[in-house]
């Protein structure tokens, strides 16, 4: 089996493309129920954020599950697959390791070095082990990558070279002014309660908003969100969404990342907006849209008295942003990583061949014995416990060597073959061998 990952993100396809390929959080479990259900997937996980979505698998061909994990993208994400294909990446076995362990350190992300991703991988598996769709190897592959892109933000300074999309986003509106500059002093409107939406709260929080008001459809999430943030003279409130359109006029900057399908401010809501607070403030509102798809309309570019940064901005503006020298130090960890990571699950490969040798051999020291016993009946249990022994230490001693060494060469580049070299060379019983790897799996 072997690992294939097809996906689309702001590298590769336009807003416009992954805004309407979004996979609303329902849809997850069923894209994954799906993939395992195809002829040639076994294990299958989805990495869906606001830019990118990722099918992950395990898979015994290569250009049918390309074609089986293309056709499931386009018909979960309502997009056409002649449409959505030009858009997609494909990337197998190391070269899908290397993806994502990439994206688990920030690399791959709109703002170099963000951390949040790591938050969203954790998800993916989450979910993938809820819905019973990820087995031994995206298990490994995935807890992997969440230990890499920590250990790339605790030995590196990934964390200088980018921020998360909150904070960019509001540098984006502070046009060119520190953050905490900018917002201190002002009233802010958070729109929904989720993790983006929490970070956004906590950022304006700590850079010095005085009013922070949260709007969400499960008013007791909002409140939750709400008690939790703290910073000198805040005062933080939450109100039901319905009322967050009497919220708008009041408020200086507005985030918001929600999962509706729809918008969730239009331009004739902003533009009531706007008109209501004519005389009382003469800055635009600020708006934060960081959903996918998106939540405000995107006609807000063209009304007087609203500016807003969306995550079509962010990418224009993320092309030109500076990377820092320790990118190179990541890419370093991850290429190293990589190759362990593909050393272990090779040498791995081999491990029920070498338990079914083993297991085969003491089945022949069994047999011996009891053939020992036909023909010395008169032998002693003391005397019948020494032999044993010995002729279990015999054929130990004879396998170590041999079988330590095959788990080293089947660890290296082209050593999958060792464990067949291995069945045929003692004759194993291929589904002996499967019999011993399937509890393994089920372990792992």
């Amino acid at each position: 089996m072997s690992l294939l990952v097809v996906g689309l993100s702001h590298r590769s396809a336009p807003v416009s493309v992954l805004e309407r390929a979004a996979l609303a959080p329902e849809a997850r479990g069923k894209l994954l129920q799906d993939a395992v259900g195809a002829e040639p997937t076994s294990e299958a996980a989805v990495l869906s954020t606001c830019n990118r979505i990722e099918l992950y698998a395990d898979v015994d061909k290569f250009h049918a599950g390309v074609a089986e994990l293309s056709g499931l993208l386009a018909r979960h994400s309502g997009v056409g697959l002649e449409e959505l294909t030009p858009y997609l990446y494909v990337h197998y076995e190391d070269r899908a390791v290397h993806h994502l362990f990439s994206v688990a350190c920030g690399l791959d992300s709109m703002v170099v070095g963000e951390g949040q991703i790591l938050g969203q991988i954790k998800d993916a598996l989450a979910v993938a082990q809820d819905q019973h769709t990820a087995g031994r190897l995206l298990n490994d592959l995935f807890q992997q990558a969440l230990r890499v892109g920590k250990r790339a933000h605790s030995e590196t300074g990934i964390d200088r070279a980018g921020q998360s999309l909150v904070t960019f986003g509001l540098e984006q509106l502070a046009g060119g002014r520190p953050v905490a500059e900018w917002v201190r002093g002002r009233r802010a409107l958070v729109i929904g309660a989720g993790s983006m939406s929490s970070l956004a709260a906590t950022v304006l929080a700590r850079a010095g908003a005085t009013e922070l008001v949260i709007a969400n459809r499960t008013l007791e999430r909002a409140r939750r969100l709400a008690a939790g943030l703290h910073g000198g003279g805040l005062t933080a409130r939450a109100v039901p969404a319905q009322e967050m359109l009497a919220e708008l006029p009041h408020a200086d900057v507005a985030v918001s990342c929600t999962g509706a399908t729809g918008l969730v401010l239009t331009a004739d809501d902003l533009t009531g907006a706007v008109a209501a607070r004519a005389g009382s403030r003469d800055e635009p509102i600020a708006l934060l849209d960081l959903a996918m798809p998106r939540d405000i309309d995107a006609a807000a570019h063209r009304l007087e008295g609203v500016r807003l940064v969306d995550i079509e901005s962010l990418a224009e503006a993320s092309a030109d942003a500076p990377m820092a020298a320790d990118v190179d130090k990541v890419r370093g960890i991850v290429a190293d990583e990589v190759a362990a990571f593909g050393a272990a699950q090779r040498a791995a490969t081999i491990t029920p061949t070498v338990v079914a040798l083993r297991a085969m051999a003491a089945d022949v020291v069994a047999a011996e014995m009891a053939r020992l016993d036909g023909r010395l009946p008169g032998l002693d249990d003391k005397h019948r416990a020494e032999i044993t022994q010995t002729v279990r230490r015999v054929v130990d001693k004879l396998l170590h060597a041999p079988t330590v060494r095959v788990k080293q060469l089947a660890g290296e580049p082209g050593g999958a073959g060792y464990a067949d070299a291995l069945r045929e060379l003692f004759d194993l019983d291929p589904q002996t061998v499967a019999a011993v790897s399937n509890p393994e799996q089920e372990r792992q």
